[in-house]
């Protein structure tokens, strides 16, 4: 049953297949290649007028955090709390982090008994909502050398309405 014949005859339709899927593929490059090398890219086939210039973008307006601030709300920063709360108490004791109560003015470094990083045990200053802020959107990067794992809050929604819920908390 299983004879050379009929493996040559098996191999043989393998490679013709592949063939017609090679040159099927060749082709189709052919037809509908739109131009410029491998991997550059090609020019479009249509262009689309929007009124507007391709360097006439407006820059995006930046808000200030203070008038953030001044809007923001409390409820909505206490759900943002849920990816803190894991680390950081609001009760006056530490966990892996200090305690949160009465961080908004607070001295940076400034909770007794918690072991601080050499980084923030040194960078002097207070806990003012711009340094929240600031903290808040990039630990590593607002205080090089820290020991805090969190990447960050992107949203300054989230971290106005964060830092409005930590000034609510006594």
């Amino acid at each position: 049953m299983f004879d050379t014949m009929t493996f040559t005859k098996v191999a043989a339709g393998l490679c013709g297949t592949f063939l017609v899927f090679l040159l099927g593929g060749w082709a189709g490059e052919l037809l509908y290649h739109t131009g410029g090398g491998h991997g550059a890219e090609g020019e479009q086939a249509y262009v689309i007028d929007t009124g507007a210039e391709e360097g006439d973008a407006a820059p995006e307006e930046q808000v200030d955090f203070a008038t953030l601030l001044a809007s923001a709300d409390p409820a909505s920063g206490e759900r943002v709390y849920a990816k803190c709360r894991a680390c950081h108490k609001l009760d006056g004791t530490n966990g892996t982090g200090p305690h949160l109560d009465g961080v908004v003015g607070r001295a940076i470094g400034g909770v007794e008994g918690f072991a601080y990083s050499d980084a923030l045990a040194g960078h002097g200053g207070d806990w003012t909502p711009e340094a929240l802020d600031h903290w808040l959107e990039n630990p590593k990067g607002y205080i090089p050398g820290n020991k805090m794992a969190f990447a960050g809050l992107k949203k300054i929604e989230d971290r106005a309405d964060l830092v409005a819920y930590l000034q609510s908390v006594p």
